[in-house]
C-alpha cells in the first residue's frame, strides 16, 4: 500500500506521513476473535514502574492470531484484510473450507479472495504454511518457528522477511533481516512471502500527541534532569562527563544483556558484527 501524503494546513500535517488504509476492512473485527486489553501503564502488580514511558492511548482489543497455522490441509478463503492496533502488520481474516474462522498475518501481495492452506506438501504460494524441510532454498519466508509446533515467533513485524540460505544435518540456515544467521530446525513451519505494511518504516507522526495516541508518553533525557531524579543528572550547562546508564544504573551502551547462552549455538552469524565501531 502507498503512503498518505497530507496538505500543510496545520504545523502538525506539514511532515505527517501515514501508511493509506484505504484498502482495508473498515468495520469491526470478529467478536469472537478478540478479548478486551488492559492497560498497565508500564506497571507490575505491585504499582511499581517497571517499563518507563507508557501509558494512555486508545482503547484497544486484542485480535487472536494464528501464528501456529495448526488446521493443516484444509484450504481457507481471504474473506478480508484489516488493520491491527496491537501491530504493524497487517492481518487477513480467512475462511475455512468447513466454516471456521481465523486470524492470520497478511503477507505482502495476499488479495481478498486468494487461497490460502497448510500442511506438509503444499504448493509454495504467498499465504501458505509449510515445514522448512520442504521450501525450496532462497525462498523469502516470515512468521517462523523456533521450536516444532511453537508457532511463529521470528519475522512477524511489518515488512519482515527471512530467506532461507541452506540445510544441514537437520537443521536450516535462515537469514533475518537484522544480519543474523540462525539455525532451525528443519521441521518447524514458516510461512511463505514477506509480512506486509513495507511502508511503516517510512511513516512521520507528524505531532507528539500522535505518539500519546499510540501509548507512548513523552521522554525526557536524563542529562535534563536533577541529580535525584537520573544519574545524568545535574551539572552547570549541557554538561555529560558521566557513563551512559538507565535510572536504575544498567548500562546502556556497549553492555551485553543477553543472558540465555543455551541459544548461542543456533547464531551462526550476529546481527551485531555489521555495526559500526
Amino acid at each position: 500500500m502507498a503512503l498518505k501524503l497530507f496538505n500543510p494546513t496545520t504545523p502538525s500535517q506539514r511532515s505527517l506521513t501515514l501508511v493509506d488504509k484505504s484498502e482495508l476492512y473498515k468495520g469491526k473485527p470478529v467478536k469472537h476473535l478478540t478479548e478486551g486489553k488492559r492497560k498497565t501503564g508500564g506497571r507490575n502488580n505491585f504499582g511499581h514502574e517497571t517499563n518507563r514511558n507508557m501509558g494512555g492511548g486508545h482503547k484497544q482489543r486484542y485480535r487472536f492470531i494464528d501464528f501456529k497455522r495448526a488446521k493443516r490441509d484444509v484450504v481457507a478463503t481471504v474473506e478480508r484484510l484489516e488493520y491491527d492496533p496491537n501491530r504493524t502488520a497487517f492481518i487477513a481474516l480467512v475462511k475455512y473450507e468447513d466454516g471456521e474462522l481465523a486470524y492470520i498475518l497478511a503477507p505482502q501481495r495476499l488479495a481478498v479472495g486468494s487461497k490460502v492452506v497448510a500442511g506438509e506438501n503444499v504448493d509454495i504460494q504467498v499465504g501458505n504454511a509449510l515445514p522448512l524441510k520442504n521450501i525450496p532454498m532462497g525462498t523469502i519466508i516470515h512468521n517462523i518457528e523456533t521450536k516444532p509446533g511453537h508457532g511463529g515467533q521470528l519475522a512477524r513485524s511489518a515488512g519482515c522477511y527471512g530467506q532461507l540460505a541452506g540445510k544441514d544435518a537437520g537443521f536450516a540456515q535462515i537469514k533475518l533481516n537484522s544480519g543474523e544467521l540462525r539455525l532451525v530446525s528443519c521441521e518447524c513451519y514458516a510461512s511463505i512471502g514477506a509480512v506486509s505494511n513495507p511502508d511503516q518504516r517510512n511513516v512521520n507522526l507528524g505531532k507528539a500527541g500522535r505518539n500519546s495516541w499510540l501509548g507512548r508518553r513523552p521522554h525526557v533525557r536524563g542529562t535534563a534532569m536533577n541529580p535525584v531524579d537520573h544519574p545524568h543528572g545535574g551539572g552547570e550547562g549541557r554538561n555529560f562527563g558521566k557513563h551512559p546508564v538507565s535510572p536504575t544504573g544498567q548500562p546502556t551502551k556497549g553492555y551485553k544483556t543477553r543472558t540465555n547462552k543455551f541459544t548461542d549455538k543456533f547464531i551462526l552469524k550476529s546481527r551485531h558484527l555489521n555495526k559500526k565501531k
